[in-house]
């Protein structure tokens, strides 16, 4: 069964913009609950979709983080394009790792990066996550067992070269945090599977902007917002957001 590749999303709300990211094999869907609640709350969200994700893993791989960081800043730029002036940034995990970058190189008025990873566990976990992600994507295809486990054997064969330049962009913005001053909201999950989670208190603690929080989750995992406490950290990101100093 061929899937339904999933879209970026435009949710019209008033003149403060928020540019949502999702992560690494996940797809606009992630985020967008979040973005519906924020045009509720009279925000335009715009969220794009990374080239090579919500397509089977063997286009994902002959991505990499050049590719997706083009798509941010040209989803950046497609809200500039359409009148909006006022952009935050909200990302999660690898987007939340975006959401960083653009705080160093874009004007942002503002910064919420969610489970975001800037030191890896191992590029062999990060490895594991990969396959996990592929043999997932062909059970939702319903393909048979014996066909999936004749393609996994395939895909392993496949240069991993984006796994580790996933790792060099980590180490590259962690080594620019301090190049951070907008007003920055760092979300984390207790329980967050998927990352060291140290890497929210080096975010916090490296980053210069005058204005910054973090907020640990005690009951959610690394997707944390699909999580059991989504609606406190809808509300959470809102009142960040409301406190940011908007021109309009």
């Amino acid at each position: 069964m061929k899937l339904v590749a999933p879209k970026p999303f435009f949710f019209e709300g008033g003149d403060k913009a928020v540019l949502l990211l999702h992560g690494f094999t996940g797809t606009t869907a992630d985020v967008r609950m979040l973005g519906r609640f924020l045009q509720k709350e009279g925000y335009t969200c715009y969220a794009p979709l990374y080239k090579g994700h919500g397509v089977p893993p063997e286009e994902l791989v002959q991505t990499g983080p050049k590719d997706w960081w083009k798509d941010v800043e040209d989803g950046y730029n497609e809200l500039k394009d359409k009148g909006y002036h006022d952009i935050a940034v909200c990302g999660l995990s690898l987007g939340g790792v975006f959401s960083l970058k653009i705080g160093y190189t874009l004007p942002v008025k503002g910064i919420v990066s969610m489970c975001a990873p800037v030191k890896a566990r191992t590029e062999d976990a990060i490895y594991e996550g990969m396959l996990e992600y592929a043999e997932a994507y062909k059970k939702r295809e319903q393909k048979s067992e014996d066909t999936i486990q004749e393609e996994m054997s395939a895909f392993k064969q496949l240069p991993m070269d984006t796994l580790f330049q996933l790792k060099e962009l980590m180490n590259d913005v962690r080594s620019q945090l301090d190049y951070i001053y907008s007003p920055l909201f760092v979300v984390q999950a207790t329980n967050d599977e998927m990352i060291d989670t140290n890497s929210a208190n080096i975010i916090h603690d490296e980053a210069e902007s005058d204005r910054k929080q973090i907020k640990w989750y005690e009951h959610s995992t690394h997707v944390i917002t699909l999580s059991d406490e989504k609606e406190q950290l809808h509300q959470d990101i809102l009142d960040f957001l409301e406190a940011c100093d908007w021109e309009q």
